[in-house]
């Protein structure tokens, strides 16, 4: 199927052809038709599937229709254009544009790249958009508003705050889309999602849109929506097939030497970081600046302008490593990136998916690199189930685990063997050891959950064995080459990192 043989007119038609784009993904064919005949919408899509677009492009439609009424009348697209509302007189003298459109999402960056879609694909209708979110002064939005505008995408947050002080009317909504429900609800926003429902007209076309469709996400659907056609593009406890997925086993204190280490790779030419903390993020952000890898953070304790910059300058490579919390994450829309790391695996495990949808989009290939401490073990368990994939283990790299925890189920078949035996056990992999004589030790297939290695902070900076290379510093490369991932690198799991990429 193509763009074309979808009911859309011929100016957003030339407009997606500029894009570059002449296949609809598939929400995109199944949301464009359903909402363009006025249905409420229900979608359950992933990150990177083009989701956008789906609603961008009908809404755009919707409201071109009515450029050919009389001036100053504007029929709803539910009322088959029976019933006309007067626009009103804007500070220069001219009709004011009513907000007819109001989508509503998480966050800042989210809410510019739904505007700069908007933008995009309505270059020739000449509708106008604006965004609003906080973190910035009002000053420009407010100017925006009273200009008058057609389409309105905000952040909750600055939304109610300027409807409080009178810059925003939502009595002329026609077309209510929330976005991104699921993060909506992990924020804390549902309170303001009710405020909005209050003052929304009940006669409206509502789309909703979640990566997720947990229980509670569901019921938050069935209060605000009516009748909806209902589309599940994939599965949400799925990952892309083509994102080949590896895990490495370390301890905390190498996580940063290892990040180094996978940077020599010239092929990878820019990498998504994600940290579970914005303490995290600085953290990691100052060591690689350290070494001399250009690097920035993007999180909530960062302004408006230095997270609009970090992104632009990752975008166009400027930047090479962007280090991101979850939360900040969610605006970030780069169709060419083709790496990502969890420095920090998820606690939730759905996380995991939206993390590595980043990559991989729109069927290019993709990498997902997990670093696993041993406080994230079970993490990547509950990973591993909800995916129904084990996620292949990377061995061969200069900073394996120093030691071996055993699985609760090892735990419990040598307490049945033993009755109590303990780590004093005969099991080699419990008998204490010298450091050098750790390494002599065979390794086990799988996953290797190994006993962390204390490790100092002196001045800053990891003290480790002598055996071990400091983190950010030198070590030595090993003389063969299959004890060296190879190239994007490497041919299977056990071999290298990228199997066979």
């Amino acid at each position: 199927m193509l763009f074309s043989d979808l009911p859309i007119i011929e100016p957003i038609l030339r407009a997606i052809d500029d894009e570059g784009y002449t296949t609809p993904t598939p929400i995109q064919a199944a949301a464009i038709p359903t909402i363009l005949s006025g249905r409420d919408f229900l979608g359950c899509a992933q990150t990177g599937t083009g989701k956008t677009a789906a609603f961008a492009i009908p809404i755009l439609q919707l409201l071109y229709a009515k450029k050919d009424q009389p001036p100053g009348l504007r029929p709803s697209p539910l009322s088959g254009g029976q019933n006309t509302t007067p626009m009103t007189r804007g500070d220069k003298g001219g009709l004011k544009r009513k907000i007819k459109t109001l989508i509503v999402t998480p966050t800042r960056e989210l809410a510019i790249q739904i505007e700069e879609s908007f933008r995009a694909y309505g270059r020739y209708t000449g509708l106008h958009q604006t965004v609003i979110f906080g973190g910035v002064k009002q000053g420009n939005q407010t100017e925006r508003l009273r200009q008058g505008v057609d389409i309105l995408i905000a952040t909750p947050g600055r939304l109610l705050d300027l409807m409080g002080q009178g810059y925003v009317s939502l009595a002329d909504i026609e077309i209510f889309v929330l976005d991104e429900a699921d993060r909506m609800l992990d924020m804390g926003f549902i309170n303001d999602i009710k405020k909005l429902l209050k003052v929304i007209p009940v006669k409206r076309q509502t789309l909703f849109f979640s990566a997720t469709m947990a229980p509670e996400i569901m019921t938050l659907a069935g209060t605000i929506l009516r009748n909806p056609e209902k589309v599940e593009i994939t599965p949400v406890s799925t990952t892309a097939e083509t994102i080949s997925q590896f895990v490495y086993h370390i301890d905390k204190g190498s996580k940063n030497s290892l990040i180094v280490h996978l940077l020599e790779d010239p092929k990878i030419k820019n990498v998504l970081v994600f940290t579970r903390t914005k303490h995290g993020a600085d953290k990691v952000v100052k060591f690689l600046v350290g070494r001399g890898i250009v690097a920035e953070a993007i999180h909530g304790n960062k302004s408006q302008n230095n997270r609009q910059r970090a992104l632009s300058n990752f975008k166009e490579q400027t930047t090479r490593v962007l280090v991101a919390t979850d939360i900040a994450s969610r605006g970030i829309d780069i169709d060419a990136l083709e790496y990502m790391i969890n420095y920090d695996i998820p606690n939730i495990s759905e996380t995991y998916v939206h993390r590595i949808g980043r990559t991989g989009r729109a069927g290019a290939k993709g990498v997902a690199i997990s670093f696993c401490d041993n406080d994230d073990v079970q993490h990547l368990r509950d990973i591993e189930k909800l995916i129904s994939k084990k996620i292949p283990v990377v061995e061969d790299h200069p900073f394996p685990k120093m030691n071996v925890i055993p699985s609760n189920r090892e735990k419990a078949i040598e307490a049945k063997a033993g009755a109590g035996r303990g780590r004093g056990s005969s099991d080699p992999r419990f008998q204490k050891t010298s450091r050098d004589d750790r390494f002599s030790q065979p390794k086990r297939e799988g996953h290797s959950h190994q006993k962390p290695r204390t490790s100092e902070r002196v001045h800053g900076a990891d003290k480790t064995p002598a055996s071990r290379p400091a983190p950010g510093g030198s070590y030595s490369r090993p003389s063969t080459p299959g004890n060296r991932p190879s190239g994007p690198k490497g041919s299977g799991a056990k071999k290298g990192y990228y199997g066979g990429r």
